[in-house]
């Protein structure tokens, strides 16, 4: 149970550029109902999240998750989840990720005395996210891939198939991410039209 994590390791390592931090939170919102799905934590009945029995979960964030599920009907949505539970979501991974030491500053070359960009350091998580990112895991390609993060083929080549899930639940969350990213989108396009028009009328046009 350590989607999360993996997904912003990943996000860290592989992706050509950062992902928009309002993407991965939403992506990151739906890595943690896929494993509170996988812990029997919560049940999806259509599409609303039903809690279960309450897991002892190691993760600190994935406790918190757990902790705060809607426990009386009328349960809520995967996707309002998704925007609830995704507020600021990317940032509350990246700050776990530091303190339990999985990051580090990537020395430069020629200024070996000055610190790059923060990267995941090699522990054994960096490895594991590797490790299903290379076997192009079903449910971490599918929600990387959602925020823009491009799948490589054997011969390193970009390609855009990505591996089916095979379980319901799983599925329905992944489509709820990338149905909540597209209207995230819109919302942005929406704003800047409604700006460019403001500015337009404030200069005369």
């Amino acid at each position: 149970m350590t989607t999360p994590r993996d997904l912003m390791i990943t996000a860290m390592d592989v992706a050509p550029s950062p992902p928009v931090a309002g993407e991965l939170s939403l992506a990151l919102a739906g890595a943690e109902l896929i494993d509170l799905l996988t812990a029997e934590a919560i049940r999806l009945e259509d599409d609303r999240i039903v809690p279960a029995h309450r897991p002892a979960l190691a993760d600190r964030l994935l406790d918190q998750a757990a902790t705060s599920l809607t426990r009386e009907p009328p349960y809520e949505t995967v996707a309002d989840w998704l925007w609830r539970r995704g507020r600021g979501l990317a940032p509350a991974y990246l700050t776990a990720l530091e303190a339990d030491g999985q990051l580090t500053r990537q020395r430069r070359r020629r200024l070996p005395f000055r610190t790059g960009r923060t990267v995941p350091a090699d522990t054994p998580d960096r490895r594991r996210a590797a490790d299903r990112w290379a076997s192009h895991e079903p449910v971490l390609t599918a929600l990387a891939t959602a925020v823009g993060i491009p799948i490589r083929d054997k011969g390193d080549r970009e390609t855009e198939e990505a591996p089916g899930t095979t379980d319901d639940a799983t599925e329905t969350v992944i489509v709820a991410v990338n149905e909540a990213l597209i209207e995230l989108e819109a919302v942005r396009q929406r704003r800047s039209i409604e700006q460019a028009a403001f500015d337009n009328i404030w200069r005369g046009n």
